[in-house]
Parts: C-alpha cells; sequence; structure tokens
C-alpha cells in the first residue's frame, strides 16, 4: 500500500479502506467502486444514508453494510413518510430485531427524523435541494490520505442546520461521513481508480435546484 492506495488482485488501484472486509470479502470493494461519492439525488437514497451514517455511531461501516437489507425491511424501505407514522409497537419492533443494530435511541432517532425530513421537503421542495446547498468547492485532484478530515466546514454548518430543525444523531463526522458517500465532495484518494469516474459523474450531475430562477 502506497499513501493509502491498494492494488487488488484486478490491478485495479483503489483507497486503502475498500480491502477493509479481509480476504475474499467483496463488500467494501463493491461499495467502494459502484457507490461511494457518486452523486445522489434521491429523497429516500439520502434519508437512508443518514439514518445509516447514525447507526454507524461507534460501529464499523462494515457492519452497518452487511445489514443493509434487514433495515431496509425494518424501516419500510426508509421511505420517511411511512416511517414518520411508526409507533411505540414499532419501537418495540425494531429494538427486538437482532438483524439490525438495536439501540432505541438510534431507532427512534431515525422516526424522528423522518418527521423532520417531511418538514423539510414541505419548506425546501425536497431533502436534496436543501442538502446539495451545503455542497463545498470541489476540488482538482484527489487528496491525499492524510488530508481527509473528519469534519469540515460544510458538515458543521450542515449539521448545525439539521440540528436547528430537530434532527437526532446529525453529528458534523456523522454529516461529512454522509456528504462523501452521497457525491457532495469526492474524496477517492490521488491515484484510486475511482477519483475520475466520480468526478466525471459530479461533472454531469445537475444540482438540484440550481437551474431554477
Amino acid at each position: 500500500m502506497t499513501d493509502g492506495i491498494i492494488r487488488g488482485e484486478d490491478g485495479v488501484a483503489r483507497c486503502w479502506w475498500s480491502g477493509s472486509a479481509g480476504p475474499g470479502g467483496t463488500e467494501y470493494r463493491d461499495y467502494h467502486d459502484r457507490e461511494w461519492g457518486f452523486p445522489v439525488a434521491d429523497d429516500v437514497r439520502l434519508f437512508e444514508k443518514l439514518s445509516l451514517e447514525g447507526f454507524q455511531s461507534g460501529l464499523s461501516w462494515l457492519t452497518i453494510l452487511r445489514k443493509r437489507e434487514a433495515f431496509r425491511r425494518a424501516f419500510a424501505g426508509f421511505d420517511f413518510d411511512a416511517v414518520a407514522r411508526f409507533d411505540e409497537d414499532d419501537v418495540a419492533r425494531l429494538v427486538a430485531d437482532a438483524s439490525i443494530v438495536r439501540h432505541r435511541g438510534k431507532i427512534e432517532a431515525v422516526i424522528n427524523n423522518a418527521g423532520r425530513a417531511l418538514e423539510l421537503v414541505h419548506d425546501e421542495g425536497s431533502l436534496a435541494r436543501f442538502v446539495w446547498r451545503f455542497e463545498p468547492a470541489p476540488r482538482t485532484h484527489g487528496p491525499s490520505r492524510d488530508a481527509i478530515e473528519a469534519h469540515t466546514e460544510s458538515s458543521r454548518a450542515l449539521a448545525r442546520e439539521l440540528k436547528r430543525r430537530g434532527w437526532r444523531f446529525v453529528g458534523p463526522t456523522t454529516v461529512y461521513a454522509f456528504m462523501q458517500a452521497m457525491g457532495l465532495v469526492n474524496d477517492h484518494l490521488q491515484g484510486c481508480a475511482a477519483w475520475a469516474e466520480v468526478e466525471q459523474a459530479r461533472e454531469r450531475f445537475a444540482r438540484p435546484g440550481a437551474t431554477e430562477a
């Protein structure tokens, strides 16, 4: 590994963390190659990622990634209109569901945040339109491993605004991980083969609300 770059058996250079699943583990590699950093404007996917990043706090993302389908089943596909209607019976069901992370506070936060997402869509038009307002200035090349921060001015600003609107489990580090994953920043490392592919996707991406008068 050189400067955070590893080369797989297929000869492709990738960010170091893509190999964290261990020998034979492809979850991180596939996530790295196909999802992480590619820009997203779908409200349900954005809500899902914010929710899962909240669950990830204190755990590895690999743990959450391996449980993602179970989380989707448990939380109605992260349709926040449906999740906002969850009640105490649903909380009890989720706390008893061994296929997900059974943390009552995080479960209740997702339900709360679903209601706040509905309010935000009412106020702003869409979750995507709101979130993408916090996109920082783009880089001209991939960062070095040492240059990637745990949180940034943009993630701190987004976290503050979400908290002001009543969201929970949305600290600046959680929010920055969300921004990295959903393509608001391209943090694939310099030398990673995915950096250029993600950057091209970001160049083609129509920012929500950007063309409106």
